[in-house]
This record gives C-alpha cells, sequence and structure tokens, in this order.
C-alpha cells in the first residue's frame, strides 16, 4: 500500500522540530535542544506552517501559545513520536530481548480455566510476550491460522486428515471428566451414583465438543435417560447456571479443584471413560518462536492433577 500524496508531503522532520518547540514552550529552548540556532529553527518552523496552511503558534508575553490547529496537529504529533520513540526503543534491544508476539484462537468448548493453564506458562517465560486470544468456532480459527491471522490453536479436536498438509497438530494434555453441582444436589446424586443420575437437570453444551459425545454414550451405557434443562456454548455460563442450582454439569477433572472453589459446587464423581483431549494447532512449516514453542510442549502435570482429586 503506497502512502497518499498528502502524507508524502508532510515533511517530517519540521513536525518534530514544532513538536520539540511545542514541549519546550519556546523557540530559543528547543534550538539548544535540537542543537540549532534559534533563527534556523524560527525560519523552519515558518516553512512547516506555510506548508500545512495555518498558524500553529501565537506570541502572547514573549512565550509562544498553540493555536487551536497547533494543538490538534500536536494531538497527532505526540503518538506519532511517542510510537516511534517505542520503536527505537525496541530496534536497539539485542534480537534475543525484544518482546514476542503472540495471537492465540482458543476453541468455545475448550474450558476457560484449562485455557488458562495451557497458556501460562507462555506468560512466565523470562521474555516479554504480548498475548492476543480470540475464542470462537475451532474451524472458523482454523480458517484464521491459515489466514495468518493468529498464531496458533488450542482446541479439543485436531484438523482433518484433508488439512493435513496445512496444520501440524501437538497433543497438550488429557483429562477425564468429572460432574459437579450445588452441595445440596451433589448430596443427593453421591447416593447410588450413577444410578442417582436419572432424570436430575443436566446442563449441556451446545458445541460439538468430541467429550460431549463420550459423554452422551457413557449415560447411554448406564442407562440414564438425561434430562437437559439448558444448553449452553459457554463453559464458563454453565458452571454460573450449575452455582446457581439450576442443574449438574460436567468439567474436565483436572481442574475440579479450582471449579468447587471458585463456583461453589461439589465434585460428585469421576468419569474415567470420558475423556478431554486437548491440542494445540499451528500452521505446517519449521521453526516456531519461544512463545510458541513453549505453548505447544505437552502439558502431562494438568492430566496427572485429576488424581488428587480422588
Amino acid at each position: 500500500m503506497s502512502l497518499s500524496a498528502g502524507v508524502q508531503d508532510l515533511n517530517l522532520r519540521h513536525l518534530h522540530y514544532f513538536w520539540v518547540i511545542a514541549r519546550e514552550g519556546s523557540i530559543a529552548r528547543a534550538a539548544e535542544y535540537l542543537e540549532l540556532t534559534p533563527q534556523t529553527l524560527s525560519g523552519q518552523l515558518a516553512t512547516f506552517e506555510a506548508s500545512v496552511g495555518g498558524a500553529l503558534f501565537r506570541r502572547a508575553n514573549r512565550s509562544l501559545q498553540l493555536t487551536d490547529f497547533g494543538k490538534t496537529v500536536l494531538s497527532y504529533a505526540d503518538e506519532m513520536f511517542q510510537t516511534a520513540q517505542a520503536l527505537s526503543d525496541v530496534i536497539r534491544q539485542p534480537p534475543e530481548n525484544r518482546p514476542l508476539s503472540l495471537a492465540i484462537g482458543i476453541a468455545a468448548s475448550i474450558h476457560k480455566l484449562i485455557a488458562y493453564h495451557l497458556t501460562e506458562p507462555v506468560l512466565n517465560l523470562k521474555r516479554e510476550v504480548r498475548l492476543s486470544c480470540f475464542t470462537g468456532d475451532p474451524y472458523l480459527l482454523l480458517k484464521r491460522l491459515a489466514q495468518r491471522e493468529i498464531d496458533v490453536v488450542l482446541t479439543d479436536r485436531q484438523p482433518g486428515s484433508a488439512e493435513a498438509d496445512r496444520f501440524r497438530s501437538y497433543r497438550l494434555a488429557s483429562s477425564s471428566m468429572s460432574l459437579f453441582a450445588t452441595p445440596k444436589l451433589a448430596k443427593i446424586l453421591k447416593s447410588d451414583f450413577p444410578r442417582s443420575l436419572d432424570g436430575q437437570p443436566f446442563l449441556a453444551t451446545s458445541l460439538r465438543a468430541p467429550y460431549v459425545t463420550s459423554l452422551m454414550n457413557w449415560f447411554v451405557s448406564q442407562n440414564i435417560r438425561v434430562k437437559v434443562v439448558a444448553e449452553v456454548d459457554d463453559s464458563a455460563l454453565i458452571k454460573v447456571f450449575g452455582r446457581q442450582g439450576m442443574g449438574y454439569f460436567a468439567a474436565p477433572t483436572a481442574i475440579s479443584e479450582e471449579v468447587c472453589r471458585q463456583y461453589q459446587v461439589e465434585h460428585i464423581a469421576r468419569i474415567s471413560e470420558v475423556q478431554d483431549t486437548l491440542y494445540a494447532v499451528t500452521r505446517s512449516g519449521r521453526g516456531h518462536n519461544a512463545a510458541i514453542a513453549e505453548l505447544i510442549k505437552e502439558r502431562p502435570e494438568l492430566g496427572g492433577k485429576l488424581e488428587k482429586t480422588e
């Protein structure tokens, strides 16, 4: 994209002179800062005012005051030169110390506490990481990944075989699923489990997460009639409904303690036959920056947490 004629005609050196004059409050002080003579700087300012088509300062009691037009120009100049200074600071850093940018797409079906644990190691790197997170449908996130709008996708399903040449997936962790409810409902459901679930209110996710299919098959295998009272496409909102006593819900065993503490619910039981497996998906190709390399490491300790809940 080429610069417009107006931008090309803007003399950035003159703009910088104006910015320093406004910041210093006088031509004399600005000239000293810029190592120019006041006469030279005054002439440069006059040239700039002529090029932009208006006075930027007015004289008042031997001082310079910005005109309304000057205040407008200064607001843009402030932003431009502050950004330029930040860029200069980054450029002067050794390459190994420069901040890393990482844009992560997180499938909406992944539980938010799990998503945090998966990204936490990146935030603990010694090198600064500027993190951006986006949630959504995993298929749309993969499309954004292919278009280089994001760097990696955290998801509970691997790309299809037809996309194998475009993406590479990394298994991160796996956890069994557990059921949770308010203390009052949990007391009822713990008795004679799993038959106690028959006909009880269940909060289901409306997302097509792989663990949901496995869980529904498990209900069938146990001859449990599932009474779905709500279908919700947000894992955090399901837990909020559960905390209010609307029904029991499923979440990864690996975050059992945090779910109970944060939502004031109780752990009913772990269903070892139902697993939630998580993956990181990147574009095919060699080489990742340090942030992506950390993110795609397998995290067996997450799945190991489930043993502590027994």
